[in-house]
């Protein structure tokens, strides 16, 4: 499922307009994203817990030239499903 169905799915489930839905959809994605940039965590109960992880830089190497690349420190987002979800996943 891509972004235009989940839209889609949402406008229907929840008898909204493709325009509103993806508005709600927008919203969600900037709000989640603004709160890991703060440091945040987006705890959903019954769904899952969305986190920033930070990874320091350092030194990678290229596979083809075995060449050594300095890597920067950055952020990246991780998600933990929650025990609901994973048994809902797998029940039906």
């Amino acid at each position: 499922m891509n972004k235009v169905e989940l839209v889609a799915a949402i406008a229907e489930n929840a008898n909204l307009t493709k325009a509103e839905a993806g508005a709600a959809v927008d919203a969600f994605l900037d709000a989640v994203t603004a709160t890991l940039k703060q440091g945040d965590e987006v705890r959903l109960v019954g769904f899952g817990t969305f986190t920033a992880t930070h990874r320091a830089a350092g030194v990678a190497r290229n596979p083809r030239t075995g060449e050594e690349i300095q890597t920067k420190a950055s952020a990246t987002p991780k998600f933990k499903p929650a025990a609901a979800f994973k048994a809902a996943l797998n029940d039906g």
